[in-house]
């Protein structure tokens, strides 16, 4: 089950954020249906149809990564839920959320959608969790709203500026894709075999991009627009984020697999740059650490959660 509930974002923008956990009791949802739910404009920690249950008034955000979606976080926030109130969000140009041509896709314009979603959703202040640019955008959250947000869960994403020829990569890459799929087999197979970037095979990558696509009249496409990723993307890889780090103020636990993007001296680097930063890491995992090690990334977390949830 999972409720669908609308958000109104920077510029106007409309953003689809999905609760995961069990719906209320008041919940009129039916044989698997997902209502679309308008959020309140404010609150504190209440579900958009009524008072939250005491038991699970702490929100929480969960911020997906570039091409990512919401239902990436679903393993993630049905485990939260059965304490706390868990939301995902469908970013700008991702997922089930709107995606104009003419939209900003500028960091500004990522980061004024969380802070909307956590006010209208009535989860502040919030523990907001990101992967990749989702953790960017909670951490640069974090430094603008420390009203807003509680605590800080950043995984897999570096602070360092990556450069042009990472982005030129990229667009490559994006070209390199043999769009339309046939099947969803074969979007697994390519993106868990077949893709250049893959080292070696990885069933839960290709499982991971198998769920941003949609079936069009020629095949399986992806639900985002390459040009909209790049744009994203060109928007924070020519700056550093050291800045923005050290500005946070609530406690932060930085995540990185031991195969993923983030080495181990950057995030160390980014844990001392915090003024209360943690670390953890994950063994056996890459870049989609949440997503191919759903149980160990619940081990590496749940403490640090404990003591922000339940301090």
């Amino acid at each position: 089950m999972a409720r669908r509930i609308d958000v109104t974002g920077a510029g106007g923008v409309r953003l689809a954020a999905w609760e995961f956990g069990d719906p209320p009791k008041s919940d009129p949802a039916q044989n698997g249906s997902e209502p679309t739910i308008p959020a309140q404009s404010s609150g504190g920690g209440a579900a958009p149809d009524g008072p939250a249950d005491p038991d699970r008034t702490t929100g929480v955000l969960l911020l997906h990564g570039l091409m990512g979606r919401a239902s990436h976080w679903a393993s993630t926030a049905r485990w939260l839920s059965g304490r706390h109130r868990a939301i995902a969000l469908d970013q700008r140009g991702h997922g089930q959320s709107e995606k104009p041509p003419q939209a900003a896709y500028t960091r500004e314009a990522y980061v004024e959608d969380a802070e909307a979603a956590l006010e209208q959703l009535g989860l502040a202040p919030a523990v907001v969790i990101g992967h990749a640019m989702g953790a960017l955008t909670a951490w640069q959250l974090a430094a603008k709203r420390p009203d807003l947000v509680s605590g800080l869960i950043i995984c897999d994403m570096r602070a360092s500026a990556l450069g042009a020829a990472s982005q030129r990569e990229w667009a490559d890459w994006f070209r390199s894709w043999p769009t339309p799929f046939a099947t969803l087999a074969d979007v697994r197979k390519w993106f868990g075999e077949d893709d250049p970037w893959v080292e070696r095979p990885n069933p839960a990558r290709g499982e991971f991009y198998a769920e941003v696509m949609h079936e069009s009249t020629d095949g399986w496409r992806p639900v985002f627009e390459p040009e909209q990723m790049l744009k994203s993307r060109e928007t924070w890889i020519y700056d550093a984020h050291w800045e923005e780090l050290a500005q946070v103020r609530c406690p932060t636990l930085v995540v990185r697999g031991l195969d993923g993007l983030l080495g181990r001296a950057e995030a160390q680097e980014m844990v001392r740059v915090l003024p209360r930063g943690e670390y953890a890491e994950v063994a056996d995992a890459g870049h989609l650490v949440h997503y191919d090690q759903p149980e160990a990334w619940r081990a590496a977390i749940e403490p640090f959660l404990d003591g922000v949830l339940t301090g």
